[in-house]
């Protein structure tokens, strides 16, 4: 990311003017302090907007995965900007939520665009040896996902990186897409 002159760009605080008197009609400092006007105003420029480089909804595009690194938040440059914008923005709320089912729901809504019912088959494991590799996976993460919309498609492999991304480690994770949502569970036995 780089900020570059821009041609033509004219100053808000044109250095010539703020020169003494003595100055002002000499065509040299004139001159020379408008050679420094041109590199200086994509500088304040910048100052004078730095609030809106802070605001993910206003930033321009390419400020975007710097001000995501700030909140430790990866938007996948292939996503659109408004998406990626949409990340940056409830990235802490996203946070406060990571490793629970809410917390899935709502990142693969924003994501992916999709519903989600997310079932959990429970089980953790450990290990008393510092350094151990990690037991074998105890259960499974089963994410069932339909569109907000009808005739929407679901990107299945989208929503099964976003969901692997989220999943504790401990678990496998496995998608189902849903043509619309899911009935009532079964009940069984007495």
């Amino acid at each position: 990311m780089t900020r570059a002159a821009i041609p033509g760009l004219p100053s808000r605080y044109p250095i010539g003017e703020l020169l003494p008197a003595l100055y002002a009609d000499d065509d040299l400092a004139q001159r020379f302090t408008a050679g420094l006007d041109t590199v200086l105003a994509p500088v304040l420029s910048t100052l004078d907007n730095l609030p809106a480089y802070f605001d993910p909804a206003l930033a321009p595009a390419d400020f975007l995965p710097w001000l995501a690194s700030w909140v430790g938040v990866e938007a996948d440059p292939a996503w659109p900007v408004e998406l990626r914008r949409a990340v940056v923005a409830r990235a802490v709320e996203l946070h406060r939520w990571r490793g629970t089912r809410r917390g899935l729901v709502e990142r693969l809504r924003l994501c992916c665009g999709v519903h989600a019912d997310v079932r959990d088959g429970g089980g953790a494991t450990w290990s008393a040896e510092a350094g151990a590799a990690l037991p074998p996976p105890t259960g499974e993460l089963l994410v069932r996902v339909w569109p907000v919309r009808e005739g929407v498609a679901v990107d299945a492999r989208r929503v099964l990186d976003v969901a692997t991304a989220s999943c504790p480690v401990h678990l496998i994770c496995r998608v189902e897409v849903l043509p619309g949502p899911p009935g009532e569970p079964e009940q069984t036995g007495s």
